[in-house]
């Protein structure tokens, strides 16, 4: 039994089976490391989310438009238990009709900044625009009769306004139609409950601008606002052609929504950004039609205005057609992390490769204690990353615990391979793999090739270096050395 064991102790297939198993048992800190990182991933949404219910959410824009509310009467026949009409009953009904503008221009700037919540920093802009445009004159025809043989009374107009989050309106919003200046007031009057349009803002139309209603001319309009909102602005194109054009010194914005921006320069300095929607492209008229007395609420979307843009849209028309611009974080560092994380299990096993290639060739001796320690140490360098990078800019959070773990197994290895020149050898090698690592993370649109052509390298490494090795004497703990090459003059004797 004491052959036997000796023998194993020897072995190097057993040695090899040892430290795989290390390897696996390391990735049990990786994994904590990993859970650390996604809870504190969440403590960042939980803060955005909490600066949204007590601050600003994202922005949803609509408007402004007409509403015309008027009155629809009808005769409806009276009949007896028999079914015969014994006279007329008088029914009417209240209802309302939108009007759009025939263009709508929206020409405004968003002033980044940042509020935080503990450690955390949440982006928010507030937004100064102009938007511009005109009414058609208005043509009751236009109006369609539900019931048959009805008359409808128009009442006064009023110029509607809706923000998804009406606390983020920085002062209030000034409007002019015709040269007459309106107030706002809140909510929406003569729409149902039920209605999300009814959240919105109106001002009744008064003076010249009703006068100009009264005798169907057309109604030009501009409206100064102020608008404060979390990280996305959506605006919906509700004109038979919308334009719009925002300037930003935010040099990492996102483009989305259902339109994209059809002109855009994004520099360092900022991005400056053109879109143009026609009515025919778009079905958002008619979600807004529908959002006169339909209230949805259908899913949530991943942020604050995707979602305030799905709740707010009519179930049968789907989410509410916008087109958006967000203040994307140019480097979000728990996702970075993340990432990084995900190559925990293979920088592992590499530098424990690296190691046994010294004790396989330098026929030194390491303790299984000190693969470990050294396994232990790379995995502590990812919780490192990731502590440093909540106070550090990512690139010097890296560079820092980088740093700090090739000094690390630089100068372990000096002492235990018993040289510094082999020390600072590895180390190098470490250096070389962090780098490496640290280009994968940057190019996050090639991280999948270079992660195969690292693997791959490493591999063709390993076996160029033991393509020699007798694996077998190694095994049994005999390895085979070359004989030495003896003189002719005494090999002759």
């Amino acid at each position: 039994m004491l052959l036997l064991f000796k023998a194993l102790q020897g072995s190097m297939l057993v040695k090899v089976a040892g430290l795989l198993m290390l390897t696996l048992l390391l990735c049990i800190p990786l994994a904590e490391i990993n859970s650390i990182n996604r809870e504190r991933g969440r403590s960042q949404r939980e803060a955005a989310e909490e600066l949204a219910a007590t601050y600003a959410s994202g922005q949803t824009m609509v408007g402004p438009l007409l509403l015309v509310p008027y009155v629809e009467r009808w005769m409806e026949p009276l009949r007896n238990a028999q079914g015969k009409v014994i006279g007329q009953e008088a029914r009417s009904k209240e209802m309302a009709h939108a009007v759009f503008p025939d263009k709508l221009h929206i020409e405004g700037s968003m002033a980044p900044h940042e509020r935080y919540r503990g450690i955390f920093r949440i982006p928010f802009y507030t937004l100064n625009a102009t938007l511009g445009g005109g009414f058609a004159a208005f043509d009751p025809k236009s109006v369609a009769h539900s019931e048959a043989d009805s008359r409808i009374e128009f009442k006064a107009p009023f110029v509607v306004f809706y923000v998804s989050d009406l606390r983020g309106l920085d002062g209030s919003p000034s409007i002019a139609i015709n040269g007459e200046a309106l107030r706002f007031k809140q909510h929406v009057p003569g729409l149902a409950d039920s209605s999300w349009l009814a959240d919105g803002v109106h001002a009744p139309l008064t003076g010249a601008a009703l006068a100009a209603w009264e005798t169907k001319t057309p109604l030009p309009f501009e409206m100064k606002l102020g608008l404060v909102g979390q990280d996305t602005l959506s605006m919906v194109p509700i004109a038979e052609e919308t334009t719009a054009h925002l300037s930003s010194p935010w040099a990492h914005p996102s483009f989305g929504g259902r339109f994209l921006a059809t002109q855009r320069e994004v520099t360092p300095q900022g991005f400056d950004a053109h879109w143009r929607v026609s009515s025919l492209v778009t079905s958002a008229r008619e979600q807004v039609r529908a959002g006169l007395s339909d209230r949805d609420a259908t899913g949530a979307a991943a942020t604050a205005a995707a979602a305030a843009t799905a709740a707010h849209a009519p179930r049968n028309l789907g989410p509410l057609q916008t087109f958006d611009v967000s203040l994307a974080q140019p480097i979000n560092v728990y996702s970075m992390s993340t990432r990084a994380g995900k190559y925990g299990a293979l920088f592992i096993g590499l530098v424990i490769m690296a190691a046994f290639m010294f004790e396989l060739f330098r026929r030194q001796r390491m303790h299984p204690v000190q693969y470990g320690l050294v396994g232990l140490s790379i995995a502590l360098f990812f919780l490192l990353l990731l502590a440093l990078s909540e106070k550090l800019a990512f690139w010097l959070a890296y560079a820092s615990a980088a740093g700090a773990s090739v000094l690390l197994l630089g100068i372990y290895f000096s002492a235990v391979l018993q040289s510094w020149k082999r020390g600072a050898g590895f180390g190098a090698y470490v250096a070389v793999l962090y780098g490496a690592l640290y280009g994968l993370l940057a190019s996050e649109s090639n991280a999948l090739l270079l992660g195969a052509l690292l693997t791959f390298g490493m591999l063709t490494v390993l076996m160029l270096a033991t393509r020699k090795v007798d694996w077998y004497a190694l095994s049994a703990g005999n390895p085979r050395t070359p004989e030495p090459v003896l003189p002719e003059s005494t090999a002759s004797v």
